[in-house]
């Protein structure tokens, strides 16, 4: 059998994505916040007071993740969790002080990262790239999904 060209296979590259930005990410960003912690941060930032499955639905990450993000913001004092008056089972998360002031310092140092990482492409083809990216994400967000006509996919966690 001949071996498979690996510079065509989505998932190859896809991880080899992933792997550059996890790098830049380090490098530029932050070696103590992760890209998901961030990006749990960052939605209840724009919305303070979402409950945790809301968060991880806005951000895509599965249940299990988006729970030890959580954690993790929260010894590191970055957010808050109230119960819920309404519904004593829930939680509502907020950022604290310290976590609105860690969001202001990441987002400069993101679109740093980013301008870095898309820099091989013209505008035009970065526009396109992250269009085409983001319909292949939201696209397979469905396959979390276990109601989902395509069956329930295992997600796999990055470092949390």
């Amino acid at each position: 059998m001949a071996s498979v060209d690996l510079t065509n296979q989505p998932g190859h590259l896809a991880r080899r994505l992933q792997q550059a930005h996890y790098l830049l990410w380090n490098a530029m960003v932050s070696e103590e916040i992760t890209s998901p912690q961030f990006a749990v941060l960052n939605a209840l930032v724009d919305e303070p007071g979402l409950d945790q499955r809301t968060v991880g639905e806005r951000v895509g990450l599965d249940r299990s993740t988006v729970a030890e993000v959580i954690s993790r913001l929260g010894r590191r004092d970055l957010l808050d969790k109230v119960r819920d008056p309404r519904d004593g089972r829930r939680f509502l998360l907020r950022p604290t002080e310290e976590g609105m002031r860690a969001h202001r310092r990441l987002v400069v140092r993101t679109a740093r990262m980013n301008q870095v990482f898309l820099a091989p492409l013209s505008a035009a083809e970065q526009t396109q790239f992250l269009d085409l990216i983001r319909r292949v994400a939201d696209a397979a967000e469905g396959l979390r999904n276990p109601g989902d006509p395509g069956g329930p996919a295992q997600p796999v966690t990055a470092r949390t």
